[in-house]
């Protein structure tokens, strides 16, 4: 209890902290929400919740039902030769033992908790969907960007080295090579937009409430805080893909409960009325039918033991293996964070250094070659540390995602409230 009510205690104010924060460098939490509840998965599940409600009405009211017997016949009397008219009808019905209501109704419960906790999951899943497409958008966007940037600069400096060459100052050589470069970086820029397009174009497909912003922020990547284990039990405590695999092997334990108790039949209890002896006589009555079973019943019993038994391991291994996935994030989260700080620096490095020597070749003393080699290691120092701050802020996001600390997942949840 005590431990229920430390996570209890941490976990309000986190789901608070998730609808709250606006992160600037992803979407708009009324357009997750949005993307979120169009997305075919999801609306599924929502499907799927309605029809377990159905089918917990159905576990609560039994199969049982009411059936109505009529029969009619004709009695031959030999010794007077009397042929009389008789009838009969009853009305009976199963009943249900207490022990089986009882086992029915938790049945249904579990299964309604194993759909809810099935939504949540799909929405949580369809997140990361999200998120994964979102950040794959942006890399190919920034990439464009950082190109029609390249492009730009190549284009002065080709205007630049005209200048010279028209001066005297320059080889015509170095003119058609500036030239060269400048239409390399379009085959670039325009390659890099085509994949942008594409980019948008998957993750509209798979969100069409989507809508893409002009520009977005970029944010500069944060360290990941607390260590390991406090990001395991995050994980675990809020994963929906575990609560609801529990949910599911307690459902087959109840229904191998269920086996077990269906060896004792239920009985059916009728009233009967009929007339005898072309209505001479009036008889009314009771009866039970009690079945019997010859190994039908234990056999069923057996099979769904089995049953709650594979559900059970199947709990096991959905735990090691979100167990392995939080390990793998968290590692990955730290190590995308440190590329990222080490490539800042280099990138910072590398572009002061073009910009040094692109003004060492406005003095004349550089060659053109040096300077578009500078600048062509410059573009690639920029397009890595733009990989890498993406790829760490997808990391770390993600991590904040599974843990629950992104986005409202939960059913009914409102994003921004």
């Amino acid at each position: 209890m005590k431990r229920l009510a430390f996570w209890l205690v941490a976990l309000l104010p986190a789901a608070a902290l998730a609808a709250e924060v606006n992160y600037a460098d992803l979407p708009a939490p009324a357009q997750v929400e949005a993307a979120l509840h169009s997305n075919v998965n999801v609306t599924t599940a929502e499907t799927g919740v309605k029809v377990e409600q159905a089918n917990q009405q159905r576990w609560e009211a039994g199969n049982h039902e009411f059936s109505l017997r009529a029969g009619t016949a004709r009695r031959n009397v030999m010794s007077t030769e009397q042929r009389l008219k008789e009838w009969d009808v009853a009305l009976e019905r199963p009943i249900r033992l207490p022990n089986k209501a009882r086992i029915d109704y938790d049945i249904g419960e579990t299964g309604v908790t194993r759909a809810e906790n099935a939504l949540s999951d799909a929405r949580h899943e369809a997140s990361r969907v999200l998120l994964r497409l979102w950040f794959n958008w942006q890399r190919e966007r920034a990439q464009a960007a950082q190109w029609q940037q390249q492009v730009d600069i190549l284009e002065q400096q080709a205007a630049m080295t005209e200048k010279r060459v028209q001066a005297g100052d320059a080889p015509r050589m170095e003119l058609n090579l500036a030239r060269a470069a400048v239409a390399q970086a379009a085959v670039a820029l325009q390659q890099a937009k085509v994949r942008t397009g594409l980019a948008a174009n998957d993750l509209i497909r798979q969100f069409p409430d989507m809508v893409l912003p002009e520009r977005t922020e970029s944010a500069v990547p944060q360290a990941v805080e607390h260590d390991l284990a406090y990001w395991r039990a995050r994980v675990l405590e809020s994963n929906h893909e575990l609560t609801m695999v529990q949910a599911e092997a307690r459902g087959q334990l109840l229904l191998a409960q269920r086996a077990r108790a269906d060896r004792v039949a239920d009985p059916t209890i009728g009233v009967r009325y009929s007339s005898e002896m072309g209505g001479n006589e009036r008889v009314t009555g009771v009866y039970m039918v009690v079945p019997f079973s010859f190994g039908v019943r234990g056999a069923i019993a057996e099979g769904a033991g089995y049953q709650a038994e594979i559900s059970a391991e199947r709990e096991v291994a959905v735990r090691r293996r979100l167990e392995t996935d939080v390990l793998n994030a968290y590692s990955q989260s730290v190590g995308n964070y440190e590329t990222w700080r080490q490539a800042h620096e280099a990138a910072a490095s590398v572009r002061q250094n073009a910009d040094l020597m692109a003004r060492a070749y406005s003095l004349g003393e550089s060659s053109l070659s040096d300077v578009l080699t500078a600048r062509r290691l410059a573009l690639e120092s920029s397009l890595a540390e733009t990989v890498a701050q993406l790829d760490a802020n997808e990391a770390r996001y993600r991590l904040l995602l599974d843990a629950h600390l992104l986005w409202p997942l939960e059913k009914g949840d409102a994003a921004g409230n």
